[in-house]
């Protein structure tokens, strides 16, 4: 995050500890690890909610995909009107043969 030298951290370390004294330091440094502990937890806590929010927005924009080619298709292939039929699950039945009349071969294929 942030990129301090090795020369920049021990003028930083003379400085705290001309101005705050050694008496007084390892309080000083326990409350700023506390400050620097919660802006941590308070950065991450956005980072997360910022990811929510965009694998939201993906999928909101995944699914009206989805919907928009669901739609293109039963409009090129549209449904069988009798299989809307409540009840009506089996394919439609093969004609009666009067009886006695065989039914029509199959042409023979070639191998």
């Amino acid at each position: 995050m942030f990129d301090v030298a090795s020369s920049e951290f021990l003028l930083v370390v003379l400085v705290a500890l001309l101005v705050i004294g050694p008496k007084d330091l390892p309080k000083v440094l326990r409350v700023v690890g506390k400050w620097v502990g919660k802006a941590r937890g308070v950065a991450a806590q956005f980072r997360s909610g910022f990811d929510e929010m965009v694998r939201q927005s993906e999928l909101e924009e995944l699914e009206k995909k989805w919907k928009a080619e669901n739609e293109r298709i039963m409009r090129e292939h549209p449904a069988d009107p009798r299989a809307e039929v409540i009840g009506d699950d089996n394919p439609p039945a093969q004609p009666e043969l009067p009886m006695g009349a065989a039914p029509a071969a199959e042409a023979p294929t070639k191998p």
